[in-house]
C-alpha cells in the first residue's frame, strides 16, 4: 500500500503527463499503456517501487550522480527537482533532475546495470523521456549521466529532435483525449530516433581480435585500392565521348544515359 506522500504525489501526477509517463506512452506494452491510462483517470493506484531496488538505487544515486558531473565537468547544476509546466498546454509538465547552469540544458541522472549497458541502447531507452522534458522546458540540448552498477559514469549530450518531437506531442495529446473521454488508448508504433550522441571518448582497440583482423585486411589493401581508385579514373578519360560502350583486356565500360561510366570484368580470349 502506498504510503500518504505517495498516494499525495500521485493524485499531483494524475494531472499532467510527466517525463516518466512518456516512455510508457511511445513504448510497446500495451498492458503497461492501460495501466497508466487508468492511473491518470483515477480508476488504480500506482505501482509501488518502494521494494524495487533498480528504482531506489537510482533514487539514493541521484545526489552523487549529479555531485559527479560537476567535479568533472567544471558544470554548475541548479533547479534540482523543479517541476516545470508547458507554458500552454498545462497537461505538459517536467520534473526534471535540474538545469546546466552554463548552457540551458536539461540534466537527467540514470542509474543503469552493468551488463547490457551501452551508450546507444541507454539514449535511446530514455529518447522519449528527454524529448519531452526539453520541449516544456524549451531547452535545446539535454544532458543523460549515467551511473552503472559497474562504477563507471557517462556523460552523453543529447539534441532537441524537432521531427520527433512533433510525433511525441501527437501521441501525448491523443494519450490525453482518451483520459479526458474515457476512450481506450492504443500504442501509438512511434520509433525514436536514432540516437545522435556526441563522441567524447577515444578508445583502444587493441583487445578486440576482431578490429585487428580487419585491420591488418585495411593495411594490407590500402595500396591495391589507390591503384583501383586511379585506373578508374584513368579510364574514364580514355573512354571517347561518343562511345557508349568500350572494351579491351578484359574490361568494359558502360556510359548510363547520364553520361556516368561503370566497369566490369569480362572472359579475356
Amino acid at each position: 500500500m502506498p504510503s500518504p506522500n505517495a498516494r499525495a504525489a500521485w493524485s499531483n501526477r494524475r494531472a499532467f503527463i510527466g517525463g516518466s509517463d512518456v516512455r510508457t506512452i511511445m513504448g510497446d506494452d500495451e498492458a503497461a499503456l492501460l495501466r497508466l491510462w487508468r492511473e491518470k483517470r483515477g480508476e488504480v493506484e500506482p505501482e509501488d517501487f518502494s521494494a524495487n531496488l533498480i528504482v531506489q538505487l537510482g533514487v539514493v544515486t541521484e545526489h552523487l550522480n549529479r555531485h559527479w558531473y560537476e567535479r568533472n565537468t567544471g558544470q554548475v547544476v541548479t533547479e534540482v527537482q523543479r517541476q516545470v509546466f508547458h507554458p500552454v498546454k498545462r497537461w505538459m509538465a517536467a520534473t526534471i533532475d535540474g538545469m546546466v547552469e552554463g548552457n540551458g540544458a536539461v540534466f537527467e541522472a540514470k542509474f543503469m546495470l552493468p551488463w547490457t549497458f551501452s551508450e546507444e541502447a541507454a539514449a535511446e531507452k530514455h529518447m522519449a523521456q528527454l524529448q519531452h522534458n526539453m520541449w516544456v522546458t524549451a531547452s535545446r540540448t539535454a544532458v543523460l549521466s549515467i551511473i552503472t552498477g559497474g562504477g563507471k559514469w557517462v556523460e552523453m549530450t543529447i539534441p532537441a529532435d524537432p521531427l520527433y518531437q512533433h510525433l511525441l506531442l501527437t501521441a501525448e495529446k491523443k494519450f490525453w483525449r482518451c483520459v479526458e473521454t474515457g476512450e481506450t488508448p492504443h500504442l501509438f508504433g512511434v520509433e525514436p530516433p536514432r540516437p545522435r550522441v556526441e563522441a567524447v571518448r577515444t578508445v583502444d582497440m587493441t583487445g578486440s581480435n576482431s578490429w585487428g583482423e580487419f585491420a591488418n585486411l585495411l593495411r594490407q589493401t590500402r595500396t591495391a585500392a589507390l591503384d583501383h581508385e586511379r585506373a578508374k579514373t584513368e579510364l574514364k578519360a580514355l573512354v571517347p565521348e561518343d562511345a557508349k560502350e568500350a572494351s579491351g583486356h578484359g574490361v568494359r565500360a558502360k556510359r548510363s544515359k547520364s553520361g556516368a561510366i561503370s566497369f566490369d570484368l569480362v572472359a579475356m580470349d
